[in-house]
């Protein structure tokens, strides 16, 4: 008597459905509060949006006329759009680099790495919106003091001067263009160290998944420390490297100032049509943008099996 075979499922299709399952939360997310959000966008981008008392939302169809007003008529949006696009331009290279040499530090061994480890990341934790929230209410409630000394005054007293080194830099004949970067570069110092939090301990991970034979084998075979970090550590973290640029660039432009505009203009102006269309344009912006960056380093990423 034969036996009958077991039906089952296959390594591949176990493969697939744990993949699914572990993605069924990003999907139900990304469905139910991404996708219709994005419609509706969409469709209050080309009308003009008004509240009626005892009807609700009403629409009216404009066309292309709030994305002409934003482009055209608005004063601010199309300079802070490229402005933020070029802070992000200039901010998310140095902040992958810094946050790689730091990763590198902080996974050597030394008496307390636990506590630099923390006070890097304390940033992150510092600069959410409810921790911001509590340190702005209890400055307000301070009487006296540094919290009677105007923002501006603050900013004048800490605040960067560039003269002195764009001075000397004219004196050696560098470039404006590059004596601009290096401006701008040292004037956003303390806001790269402030982002770098998060992915910090993404390089962190990355290095220490890296196996240490190779570096055994390195070692023996005499490799310098910096042939070290060009064949060995930088190829295994390369593709951490696009997942900062991807959390970097988005993180950026949610706290940019085209954000910003777009809410004053939803919540205050209440012209909720060009706040729409502010929306849309400055995301499809910033999208192609990371596209075409993800693309370029996406090509010299190694992948370890």
């Amino acid at each position: 008597m034969q036996k009958r075979k077991r039906k089952g499922f296959s390594l591949r299709r176990r493969e697939m459905l744990s993949g699914l399952l572990f993605l069924s939360p990003w999907l139900i997310g990304i469905t139910v509060f991404f996708l219709w959000n994005l419609i509706q966008a969409m469709r209050w981008s080309f009308n003009y949006v008004f509240i009626e008392a005892g009807v609700g939302v009403q629409f009216r169809w404009l066309g292309l006329d709030n994305f002409n007003h934003i482009f055209r008529v608005h004063s601010t949006f199309m300079q802070e759009m490229f402005e933020s696009i070029l802070q992000i331009v200039i901010s998310v290279p140095l902040i992958i680099f810094f946050s790689l040499f730091m990763a590198i530090l902080l996974n050597r061994h030394f008496i307390g790495r636990g506590l630099v480890r923390a006070i890097f990341f304390l940033p992150v934790i510092m600069g959410s919106a409810a921790i911001a929230n509590a340190i702005e209410i209890t400055m307000g409630m301070l009487m006296g003091g540094m919290s009677h000394v105007p923002p501006e005054a603050l900013r004048e007293a800490t605040g960067f001067n560039a003269a002195i080194i764009i001075s000397l830099l004219n004196e050696f004949q560098v470039p404006p263009q590059v004596i601009g970067f290096l401006v701008d570069t040292i004037a956003n110092l303390h806001e790269v160290i402030r982002s770098a939090g998060v992915q910090i301990l993404i390089f962190l991970a990355a290095l220490q998944s890296i196996p240490p034979s190779m570096y055994e084998v390195a070692q023996i075979e005499g490799a310098t420390g910096y042939e070290t970090f060009w064949k060995i550590t930088l190829p295994m973290v390369s593709p951490l490297i696009v997942t900062n640029i991807v959390f970097t660039v988005i993180d950026m432009y949610a706290n940019s100032e085209t954000v910003e505009t777009a809410r004053i203009t939803f919540f205050e102006l209440q012209n909720f049509g060009a706040s729409a269309a502010m929306s849309l344009s400055s995301a499809l912006l910033v999208c192609v943008a990371l596209f075409s960056i993800c693309y370029i380093v996406s090509r010299h990423v190694f992948y370890y099996d």
